[in-house]
């Protein structure tokens, strides 16, 4: 992490969902990017791949198949993040949108709280994907 990590206070009165959502998403597309270029040769192989697995249609069924690991506090910002209504229209249904945006969301609030949780969360993602 490049700063000092805020106080979970801090980010659970200060920070909104759509902000760790944000933030989320940010760092999901990174950690699939950096586990795609260790494996892909090309450019554009490695693009469609990242993709796929960062789209929220995809988030929503990670999420689906993550909820039996998650802790009450954890369950406790899915909850909050996925009554976030949608800002804008998305080609997607909105309960695929809300449960991704529930996933980023977690992911947000673990890479500033939690980093070992963030962790185990985001290979627990990548177990997952034969599943998907």
């Amino acid at each position: 992490m490049f700063f000092d990590s805020p106080s979970k206070e801090f980010v659970n009165q200060e920070l909104s969902p759509r902000l760790l959502a944000n933030l989320g998403d940010a760092v999901f597309e990174l950690f699939e990017r950096e586990r795609q270029v260790t494996v892909s040769r090309n450019a554009a192989k490695m693009h469609k791949k990242v993709q796929t697995r960062v789209n929220a249609v995809t988030q929503a069924l990670i999420l689906d198949q993550l909820i039996e690991h998650l802790n009450e506090e954890e369950n406790d910002i899915v909850r909050r993040a996925r009554n976030v209504k949608p800002s804008t229209y998305r080609k997607i249904d909105q309960a695929s949108y809300r449960k991704s945006t529930a996933f980023e969301a977690l992911l947000g609030y673990l890479f500033l709280t939690n980093p070992q949780r963030l962790k185990e969360i985001l290979f627990l993602t990548v177990n997952l994907k034969d599943k998907l």
